[in-house]
């Protein structure tokens, strides 16, 4: 059986009222939203894959919480929870996963596949861990042309042992950098413990080899993810190269809607619910420092379910794509001649 998150150093309680709130209503919007796409997927509204990110949000939250205008994120294919945390349209990140034409790559890319120019949201990706070495790119362009932006790579425990992750620590470390990689260690990749995958468990030392400063962080606390985000970017930012953060998380459902979870027991999972959940965590924090009692609480869980059935009414009002959409946006070769 895997190891549970482990509990790290609270992190101060410096952060405010309404910061402290917002992070409770992007957790809470993740959360609903990826059980409304559960529901569409098991009503045969979505199709294909789709990776649910239900009980990993804190990680996401916490860390799109230490950026600024001009970062770049990219992800792998469990990317929903990214997309809205970086202010990305519900709406039509719903409408993607219904493969509708109102969908944000207009019903193309389906659950794994959607982007923003606008968001800098450079994409989920479907093959493990390609995203590394394009984001990784993402920081030597930043370098390239002298800019103070940071580009933040998220991806699995699983992701974690491919090749090309090793040759993008490499690089990013040769030439110092300002990459953030972000290991969202569920414990179960795919469906095999970290700790009959890995040689090496603490996955926050594999940047060693390379000189590349990494720490492990409790990815279920939001705060501890804020505090531990503020300081690799930083550390990012200022030229000193990149930095590894790996967040002890837990995926509550399986890797994705067609895997049934075998390989672990449902009293591991209601014990993590029960004791870890990164959003009752922070709803407890929030009721005893006073900053909202539960009918306020309750009235933003409202709210939440509004912007979602918003959603999902949206998603399957839209019409489907045209056929003749498989040729737009496509590079024809007498275009390249």
């Amino acid at each position: 059986m895997a190891t549970k998150p482990k509990s790290s150093k609270k992190a101060p309680t410096k952060t405010g009222k309404d910061e402290i709130l917002k992070y409770y209503r992007d957790m809470l919007l993740i959360r609903r939203f990826e059980e409304k796409a559960g529901q569409l997927y098991g009503m045969g509204k979505i199709a294909g894959f789709c990776h649910l990110y239900i009980g990993q949000e804190a990680v996401v939250t916490g860390v799109q919480a230490c950026l600024k205008d001009g970062d770049q994120v990219i992800t792998g294919y469990r990317d929903h929870g990214h997309m809205l945390a970086c202010g990305m349209d519900p709406k039509g990140v719903m409408a993607e996963l219904t493969g509708r034409i109102g969908g944000l790559s207009k019903g193309k890319g389906g659950s794994m596949h959607m982007f923003s120019k606008e968001k800098n949201f450079f994409g989920g990706h479907g093959i493990v861990g390609a995203q590394v070495p394009i984001g990784t790119g993402l920081g030597f362009a930043n370098k390239y042309r002298g800019n103070d932006h940071v580009s933040v790579a998220y991806f699995g425990d699983g992701a974690s042992n491919q090749g090309q992750v090793y040759e993008s620590f490499n690089m990013a470390s040769l030439w110092d950098l300002p990459v953030v990689y972000v290991i969202e260690n569920n414990m179960y990749a795919m469906g095999t413990s970290v700790d009959r995958a890995s040689a090496e468990t603490e996955l926050f030392k594999r940047g060693i080899s390379f000189e590349i400063e990494g720490e492990e962080v409790d990815g279920m606390d939001v705060l501890a993810v804020r505090e531990a985000g503020e300081r690799a970017v930083k550390y990012a930012r200022s030229g000193k190269g990149p930095y590894i953060l790996e967040m002890k998380t837990y995926r509550y459902r399986g890797h994705s809607m067609s895997d049934p979870a075998k390989y672990r027991k449902r009293e591991e999972v209601d014990d993590v619910r029960s004791h870890h959940d990164p959003i009752d965590g922070l709803k407890k924090h929030i009721l005893e420092a006073g900053h909202a009692d539960e009918a306020e609480l309750k009235k933003i869980d409202n709210e939440i379910k509004a912007i979602v059935k918003e959603a999902a009414d949206f998603s399957l009002e839209s019409p489907e794509p045209d056929p003749s959409d498989l040729w737009t946006d496509v590079l024809k070769d007498a275009e390249v001649a």
